[in-house]
């Protein structure tokens, strides 16, 4: 590969205005992140769109280990020709220090495996609670430090829903700070960090658009180290159950909306719960067999009868 190779992916656009949008970036609200529009290169997003893979190819199942309307692919090698030439460049030099000359992030990591990244797909009715991502890569001692997402829908509307969403504290917030329509060629860059909270919102699609979805690629990029006070214990990614509405406070006359709203979000904290509680009892499970089980039992033993 070539010096150049990396970022003639990109529309030359981009890197000329490098400066305004790592200002963008820095100074942006809720944290650091910046939305570039007409990011790739024009017929270059066109192939991606062109062998974007059939929702049935990618893993369908969702945390609940269910069935659902989300579809993700992370062989992104196998999608074809425009795909191993993505992989190729976001993996070069010159693409890293073009990221971070956009992000005033240096020593940028590619992440081979896409672990949580790839070809994303959302069906009708979809949608993705506030959270914060993973921290650390999963099998290296790598900080996760960006994620880079490109939109490929060439037809959307922000009434349609599916906007990513970002929060200050979702924990007390109902209305994000920022709401971005997934429109075509649009790039997103925000940084993983510890407040980092995204979503998206329901989508809800007209009639005559039923058999639309909402298509990206996301790319996560990582660095050996990171500023000191930034840095938190491992963990997984964080979820947080969305708030009431704000319509819905005192005085308020529900309407059967309001009530099918109240109803769905108590369904999604019940659903919620009993997936905490059968991950817990998994966990216990496992605890339990072998010799480790064997071991910790005998010591639990002990020590309940040493209090006696």
């Amino acid at each position: 590969m070539d010096g150049q190779t990396g970022i003639t992916i990109l529309n030359p656009r981009v890197l000329a205005a490098a400066d305004d949008h790592r200002r963008a970036f820095l100074g942006a609200d809720p944290f650091p992140h910046v939305v570039i529009d007409d990011f790739l290169d024009s017929s270059f997003i066109g192939k991606l769109l062109a062998e974007f893979p059939a929702f049935e190819r990618g893993n369908t199942v969702g945390d609940d280990g269910r069935q659902g309307g989300k579809s993700t692919l992370d062989k992104v090698r196998s999608l074809g020709d425009a795909y191993r030439r993505l992989d190729d460049a976001i993996q070069s030099p010159e693409f890293l220090a073009a990221i971070g000359r956009l992000t005033g992030i240096d020593g940028l990591l590619y992440d081979p495996w896409y672990l949580g990244g790839g070809t994303h797909e959302n069906r009708n009715g979809m949608s993705l609670d506030p959270h914060v991502d993973f921290n650390f890569h999963p099998s290296e001692r790598w900080h996760r430090r960006l994620n880079l997402i490109i939109y490929l829908n060439p037809q959307w509307e922000q009434a349609w829903g599916g906007n990513l969403e970002l929060f200050r504290d979702p924990h007390e917030e109902v209305t994000p700070r920022q709401s971005v329509p997934p429109v075509f060629n649009r790039c997103v860059i925000f940084e993983t960090s510890e407040r980092s909270w995204h979503a998206f919102d329901t989508i809800a699609l007209p009639a005559q658009h039923a058999d639309l979805s909402r298509r990206s690629i996301a790319l996560y990029f990582y660095t050996k180290d990171r500023p000191e006070e930034e840095i938190a214990d491992r963990h997984t990614t964080y979820y947080v159950k969305r708030q009431l509405p704000e319509h819905l406070a005192e005085g308020h006359t529900l309407s059967a909306a309001d009530v099918a709203t109240i109803r769905s979000l108590i369904a999604q904290r019940d659903g919620h719960i009993q997936m905490l509680y059968a991950e817990n009892t998994s966990l216990l499970k496992a605890q339990d067999k072998g010799l480790a089980g064997n071991l910790l039992y005998l010591a639990k033993r002990a020590y309940v009868r040493f209090r006696r």
